[in-house]
């Protein structure tokens, strides 16, 4: 991997700290503890990540290894001690790469980073990687890691693993520990795992959750069964009100592959689905102002900021508390219209679309959809918003690539607590239809 990373990372710009001597140290503990050769020891195998290579986005704390959030402020911060999703990786055997690139303090979607260099898409490097966890997906999508773990605030670990080509969990909310995580929205916030297959990710999931284990997981990480008929909702009502035609025709495909693997469809109809992108705007605006006046960064430092990232910052100041508890609101009434959706027609899961489009070019601020113009920014959240107001799990995988060959996702979303379940049915569709080629990483121009 580290070979890998110095050939191929200059191309991409997928990291912005390799930690190759602490790697390598962790690595040659991991062989000690499974080959058994430290004197007087046992063998010890830690599980499926004993001396498995990933990486991290960097806005989670690591211990004595630099930890920017993407932003200039913290270009230099270096954290005393890990993140509790670190130290179950570790405690995992999991062997950390390093920390890659980001949309700056989390708070963007594409990971054009004005300080660092924008990530490249390694299925054409003229494309974004998506973000706010664009370059560990594309990371992934170019075998620089096995696994990495980002965040999710409105879409930030499903956009980038659409538009790469790679698995993304959103897990539900507090099911896996945020803390010591540069937050964008407290709220909702989330961090999950990221990987180039469902088992992978399902994997990196099983290390890092919190909580008592329900009926859909299992010790041995294996998904429940969906053999037979199972039933899964298409809500047609706003999801596929904005959809480029070439995901359109992708989505559809998908649809007629799980027919033949059992799947009934019901369309379905979510009150208030049409009100997420704006609650969930006044919820992240609020909630990330708020954190960097407490932290003194803002407006003190506020030429520090890139453009974008400065510009919320400031619309966050005026949001009103009528408007933020509004919004709050919103997401409370979206979580229970949801559940009983789920539950009054027994669906297993939600299915749509994750993005509306493919990746777009990089500095491309507005895509063109039948003949009308939308705003990149709003088109890559708007189908990731509703699970994460909701605070339900999500998991995006890719189920084809387009003519001109960039990848498209579906995203199954689900009930609180039935990652493992929506994990499953991941699983069952990747297996019936995997990627048919992966990206040409041929940087020699």
């Amino acid at each position: 991997m580290l070979e890998r990373i110095r050939e191929l990372n200059p191309g991409l710009n997928a990291y912005l700290t390799v930690s190759e001597e602490k790697a390598i140290g962790e690595a040659r503990k991991a062989e000690r503890e499974l080959c058994g050769r430290s004197r007087g020891t046992k063998r010890r195998d830690r599980g499926a990540l004993h001396g498995i290579p990933i990486s991290l986005k960097d806005n989670i704390y690591s211990a004595g290894v630099r930890t920017t959030g993407g932003s200039k402020i913290l270009a230099e911060f270096v954290p005393e001690d890990d993140a509790p999703v670190v130290s179950s990786l570790e405690q995992a055997g999991a062997v950390i790469l390093g920390k890659t690139n980001m949309h700056e303090f989390a708070y963007g979607v594409t990971t054009e980073n004005p300080h660092f260099g924008a990530t490249h898409n390694p299925w054409d490097r003229g494309r974004i990687a998506g973000g706010s966890s664009g370059g560990s997906a594309a990371a992934l999508a170019a075998g620089l890691c096995y696994g990495s773990v980002g965040t999710d605030t409105g879409g930030s670990i499903r956009i980038p693993a659409s538009l790469c080509g790679v698995v993304g969990l959103k897990p539900g909310l507090g099911r896996v520990n945020a803390q010591d995580v540069i937050p964008l929205s407290k709220t909702l916030d989330v961090v999950g795992p990221m990987a180039r297959t469902v088992e992978d990710s399902s994997a990196l999931f099983r290390a890092i959750s919190v909580g008592r284990k329900n009926k859909h997981e299992s010790s041995s990480g294996g998904f429940p069964s969906t053999r037979g008929r199972f039933t899964l909702g298409i809500p047609r009502e706003f999801f596929f009100d904005v959809l480029s035609p070439e995901v359109e025709l992708g989505f559809e495909a998908a649809v007629r592959l799980f027919e033949k693997l059992g799947a009934r469809f019901r369309e379905v109809s979510i009150p208030l689905l049409a009100e997420s992108e704006e609650a969930g705007n006044q919820i992240a605006w609020a909630e990330a102002t708020c954190y960097h006046q407490e932290a003194g960064w803002f407006p003190g430092r506020a030429d520090e900021y890139g453009e974008d990232v400065r510009t919320r910052l400031e619309m966050g100041t005026k949001v009103s508390a009528v408007d933020y508890l509004r919004a709050c609101s919103v997401a409370a009434k979206l979580a229970g219209s949801l559940a009983s959706v789920m539950r009054g027609n027994q669906l297993e899961a939600l299915l749509v679309p994750t993005t509306p489009i493919v990746a777009p070019r990089l500095g491309e601020d507005s895509v063109a959809i039948k003949g009308r113009k939308h705003g990149t920014r709003a088109l890559l959240l708007r189908l990731n918003r509703p699970a994460n107001l909701a605070g339900v799990p999500a998991v995006s995988i890719p189920c084809g690539l387009t003519r001109g060959g960039l990848p498209v996702g579906i995203q199954f979303i689900g009930g609180f607590g039935e990652e493992h379940k929506l994990l499953g049915l991941a699983s069952r569709f990747e297996r019936a239809c995997p990627l048919s080629r992966q990206p040409t990483l041929d940087f020699s121009d």
